[in-house]
């Protein structure tokens, strides 16, 4: 019976899909390297909560089960039982009643274990199911005490120096994976229970050669760069975008998020010189729209394909040509311009405005030239966005959508059906450009480069989107045109330039055959 645990719980957690094959494999080959139980294990990696162990635990060995880290036990139960024979049976004295003991025991079948504490205490025992883990750090809570315990022995305290513990015997800490996401140039870190931290490099997720993170070691790292503040907000939503300035290593954009009761960190880095609309691979053409006085400029693509970068290099090129004053609103700031011939003001939201909503509600009176959005989220964003670039401001933004006439399309499906036809009206008279855009692994792996679509408006551009024919327009232009260049093109012109393989490509093109035919 004592080895009962081991050889169910892993087709008790599959069974219920609770876990995974895969999940179940990476716990066998951390308990191979721990020695603990596969429960506690599981645990550890956040692959189960405390909640599912104890079901288990009940289930597999028909007792009760206990959650030592929210129990209080009084000094003269715990020190009833000596740290050698708890060492030894794997055994917390946690109660007294007139006629038992109640211990709490990784395994509570072990009938020489509960006869020899009987025959110590003089007390029948009741053997109550507790997770391993739990048991080894009450164990280790009290070496560390001298083996006695002055008062009550709290289960949070031993929770709190257990979690201490366990990160600070990691091998690397938070400003070690920051400085290796900087010098690696990786787009984002990865952070989650379960695995060893991860790059994305060139858009693929390549993981450190390091221990695998416990749930208490990422919640450790993620308080580590919050500020109490965020740390407030991000108890109450399970969620928070915020940005982080380390001098000695660089400037990052991190969103936190709870998962499976664990927490999560993406964490993309920022760097901090502003490149140049051609140095990120565009043409000239755009200056022709970029610093016209009034029109709105869209920047669509999915998310980690370069948006934020493209609008920064289109700021950075207007501060450089206009005496205007620019006002935008991002979550979180990304990249800090300085003032240059243009006055330029970065309002983050959270910190300076308490959403987009509430910052576009009030930015007329802010007597804005040049409107940035960091990201358009919802219908009264667009209708500003819409409205003010119909009223003498040039707005930028940028939002999800995986095509230039999807992103079009996005936003009149966005607005109320009562307001959409005034909406497709101001924007087939507001619309200056939208670019689509995607990043490729270069042929050699060491960058990636820059595909992009470009959709700007003409006279029967403005009749397509009047008059709800958005998604003819790219069957009508298939080639390139003035007003379109299909993303198809630009592709093309990348793989015939050997700046990318034909394959990847083809991952991202519209027309497969077409873009064989154009490459050549």
């Amino acid at each position: 019976m004592a080895n009962l645990e081991e050889t169910k719980i892993g087709d008790y957690f599959i069974q219920s899909n609770t876990i995974t094959p895969e999940q179940l494999t990476i716990a066998l080959k951390r308990q191979s390297q721990s020695n603990d139980k596969l429960g506690s294990v599981l645990l550890q990696l956040g692959y189960i909560t405390t909640e599912q162990l104890l079901m288990f635990l009940k289930e597999c060995f028909h007792t009760p089960s206990i959650d030592l880290f929210n129990v209080s036990i009084e000094s003269t139960v715990i020190n009833a039982v000596s740290l050698e024979q708890m060492k030894r049976f794997k055994a917390i004295p946690i109660m007294f009643s007139p006629k038992l003991i109640f211990v709490a025991m990784s395994d509570p079948n072990n009938i020489e274990a509960v006869n020899e504490l009987e025959f110590s205490l003089g007390k029948k025992i009741q053997p109550i199911a507790a997770p391993h883990a739990q048991i080894n750090a009450i164990i280790g809570y009290l070496n560390r005490k001298g083996g006695k315990h002055q008062g009550p022995l709290l289960g949070s305290e031993v929770a709190s120096d257990a979690r201490s513990k366990n990160c600070t015997e990691e091998s690397y800490t938070i400003e070690q994976l920051l400085r290796t996401l900087y010098q690696r140039k990786a787009s984002d870190l990865l952070i989650s229970a379960g695995l060893p931290p991860c790059l994305k490099i060139n858009n693929e997720v390549v993981r450190l050669p390091l221990p695998h993170l416990t749930p208490e070691a990422v919640e450790l790292f993620a308080l580590q760069v919050m500020t109490d503040e965020q740390k407030k907000e991000f108890e109450q939503t399970g969620e928070l975008d915020f940005g982080l300035l380390k001098p000695e290593v660089g400037r990052f954009r991190i969103n936190a998020y709870r998962q499976r009761s664990s927490i999560s960190l993406a964490i993309r880095s920022i760097n901090d010189t502003i490149p140049s609309l051609e140095s990120l691979g565009f043409g000239t053409d755009l200056n022709q729209y970029i610093l016209q006085p009034e029109g709105l400029i869209l920047i669509a693509g999915p998310t980690g394909h370069g948006k934020s970068t493209t609008v920064a290099a289109i700021l950075d090129a207007i501060n450089s040509q206009r005496k205007c004053n620019i006002i935008s609103i991002e979550d979180p700031i990304e990249f800090l311009h300085k003032h240059k011939m243009s006055n330029i003001n970065q309002r983050e939201v959270g910190r300076d405005t308490r959403s987009f909503k509430e910052g576009l509600k009030h930015i007329f009176r802010q007597a804005p030239d040049v409107i940035v959005i960091g990201e358009m989220r919802d219908a009264e964003s667009f209708e500003i966005a819409v409205q003010a670039a119909s009223t003498g401001h040039l707005v930028i933004s940028t939002l999800h959508a995986n095509t230039t006439t999807n992103a079009i399309e996005r936003i009149i499906e966005i607005c109320p059906s009562e307001k959409q036809d005034q909406i497709r009206s101001q924007l087939a008279e507001g619309l200056l450009l939208c670019i689509g855009q995607r990043l490729l692994p270069s042929r050699d792996k060491s960058k990636r480069v820059l595909a992009y679509e470009k959709l700007a408006t003409s006279n029967r551009i403005k009749n397509m989107i009047r008059e709800n024919k958005c998604h003819q327009i790219r069957t009508f232009f298939q080639q390139s045109i003035d007003e379109f260049v299909p993303l198809d093109i630009s592709l093309a012109t990348l793989v015939k330039t050997k700046q990318v393989s034909q394959e990847e490509a083809l991952k991202y093109c519209e027309n497969p055959a077409s873009l064989k035919m154009m490459s050549q």
